[in-house]
């Protein structure tokens, strides 16, 4: 097995673009972090209900100027907030700034069981459907942003849940055949999703127990159409305590053991002097030699 690669994730929540862009250029300097990420929500879902929240993708367009060797991506893009063509299309966009170093996280969209993700919707007038229609949505939308990567000619597309006339991308990714595609989540229906197109999956952390049924449940899913599931990274999404740093080692261990070989670490603000050093010190070190 090939050693895991480490990122770091700064939620762009309650947090001022100054302080997340100075932990990645940071990170962007130690090469023990290989990839960055931000999350994808248009209203606070921790603290203080009422407090700053940046979008995503402008965001890490910013980012992507500010850096020259992290792997950059949203983990992950709320499937609900965009059209998958325009959703496409903005990709692209990062993609060529960045230089050729996204990598594409997205998934179904916020669960409706969080009330504070569930209020983001109808404050931007956007519509909630139901988990099954969200996953839905999300095969069609992967089908679409893929073709419009790849394909060099305009085309029709007629699904349930999209329809497009004279679809077409230009410029194209600079990645060929296109951005590799990491999908978030654990319903049976997403890792079905995810065996379908995706490049990595991701799922947060916790019950190590759970996450590794998970990730067994998504080989069976790779074999019934035929993929060898060793082509499909698993990642895991770890949240660090800055105070307890031997608790996120032993997540680290325990997720490395278990075959996820992409480890993001959550890193809550404020963010330390060095925060990013402090990582690859405390953390990554130890945790790579597991």
């Amino acid at each position: 097995m090939a050693p895991p690669t480490f990122g770091i994730m700064t939620a762009p929540s309650q947090v001022h673009y100054d302080d997340i862009l100075r932990v990645w250029r940071e990170a962007d300097a130690i090469p023990e972090i290989a990839h960055a990420w931000l999350f994808d929500h248009l209203m606070p879902i921790f603290g203080a209900p009422d407090g700053p929240t940046h979008e995503g993708w402008t965001l890490l367009a910013a980012l992507a100027a500010h850096t020259r060797r992290l792997r950059i991506g949203v983990m992950v893009t709320s499937n609900r907030f965009r059209p998958p063509a325009l959703l496409a299309k903005i990709a692209t966009t990062v993609d060529i700034v960045s230089g050729g170093r996204l990598d594409f996280g997205i998934g179904a969209g916020s669960r409706p069981d969080h009330p504070l993700a569930r209020r983001e919707y109808d404050a931007h007038g956007l519509p909630f459907h139901d988990a099954a229609r969200a996953v839905a949505a999300l095969d069609e939308a992967c089908t679409v942003i893929r073709r419009i990567w790849t394909e060099e000619e305009p085309f029709d597309f007629h699904g349930t849940h999209y329809h497009l006339t004279g679809a077409f991308g230009s410029p194209k990714p600079v990645q060929r055949p296109h951005p590799p595609i990491l999908i978030g989540g654990r319903s049976k229906a997403t890792l079905r999703v995810a065996a379908r197109h995706a490049a990595v999956w991701n799922i947060p952390g916790g019950d190590i127990d759970d996450v590794t049924e998970r990730s067994a449940l998504l080989d069976r899913y790779c074999e019934d159409l035929g993929r060898d599931p060793g082509t499909l990274t698993r990642s895991l999404h770890l949240p660090v305590s800055y105070d307890r740093p031997a608790e996120t080692r032993k997540a680290i261990r325990e997720a490395v053991d278990a075959g996820f070989g992409h480890l993001v670490l959550g890193l809550p603000a404020p963010y330390p002097a060095q925060v990013a050093r402090w990582t690859a010190e405390e953390l990554i070190g130890p945790g790579s030699a597991a």
